[in-house]
């Protein structure tokens, strides 16, 4: 996300957000074992790796064999989803560098360029690059976003990537901000909901906080360095409510009274980890961009 940041303060503000069709589903096992066999000398490692291949997925307890692409769900394929797009990383710097700034993790990517012609340009050289390694854009999520003035914005691992105007710093200019996403924030609150379910009212507040903290804070870990305040300061408000609301459950009392019977503070006492208090804001960027 640094690099987005760097690239996009630095006047890169035309991006390709890219997306490939049923990619782990796509891979091509051949290519994949010839660029193993470009690292790996053992024979008996390359063996395994192909019967990893082909070892199938079990599925409501049958085994559903794969001839193509790598076995959903196994440990070992995120590993060969980002050895086989390393070939497209290479074929970039060696001929498209000077196009764009590519920002990739597994098989999430997106190319940060200066001018629409060259975003124009680096989605058609990336088209290339896919059909070689048997890959397919996904033509309905594959698109051109431009950033300057903060017209628009995208999603990238979980990000919502925009620019705006920095009232404290340069209110005339316009940084590059991010903050969680909308489905970051829906699936972290579908997971507070299950673990307050009233079902669960039997327990009591501290053991509830107890199963809470981990996923707050494995959460918040990931979104910290950012401009997140905002997403914080609602995700805080509603783990709060949820929690009231769990207690209100639990006692079998109805009145409208209650919210102020259990202060944040009080349960912040109890141990339960804030995350309005953690935001890392990024540095100051060296180049401003004016546009």
């Amino acid at each position: 996300m640094e690099a987005i940041r760097e690239a996009g303060n630095s006047g890169q503000n035309w991006v390709v957000d890219a997306d490939i069709r049923s990619y782990f589903d796509s891979i091509d096992q051949e290519k994949l074992m010839l660029l193993l066999s470009q690292r790996i000398s053992d024979r008996r490692v390359l063996k395994l790796c192909r019967k990893w291949l082909r070892a199938g997925v079990m599925e409501d307890g049958t085994i559903r064999e794969s001839l193509a692409g790598t076995p959903q769900g196994g440990v070992i394929s995120p590993l060969f989803a980002n050895i086989y797009l390393d070939a497209f990383d290479r074929m970039w710097q060696r001929r498209c560098s000077h196009l764009g700034t590519l920002v990739r993790y597994a098989d999430d990517f997106v190319v940060l360029c200066r001018w629409q012609s060259q975003a124009n340009e680096a989605l058609r050289q990336i088209q290339r690059m896919m059909q070689r390694l048997g890959l397919e854009l996904h033509p309905g999520k594959t698109r051109l976003v431009n950033l300057s003035r903060g017209k628009e914005r995208f999603e990238f691992l979980g990000w919502t990537v925009r620019k705006r105007r920095s009232v404290q710093r340069c209110p005339h200019l316009h940084f590059v901000q991010r903050w969680p996403s909308p489905r970051a924030m829906q699936q972290v609150r579908r997971r507070v909901h299950e673990l307050t379910d009233t079902r669960r009212a039997g327990r009591d507040i501290k053991e509830l906080i107890t199963d809470l903290n981990p996923v707050l804070r494995g959460w918040g870990s990931y979104f910290r360095t950012g401009n997140s305040d905002a997403k914080f300061n609602q995700l805080d408000d509603y783990v709060h409510w949820r929690l009231r609301h769990w207690l209100l459950r639990r006692g079998g009392q109805r009145t409208r009274f209650w919210p102020s019977k259990w202060p944040q503070t009080r349960l912040y006492g109890m141990g339960l980890h804030q995350l309005r208090t953690t935001v890392e804001y990024p540095r100051m960027p060296r180049q401003y961009d004016r546009r």
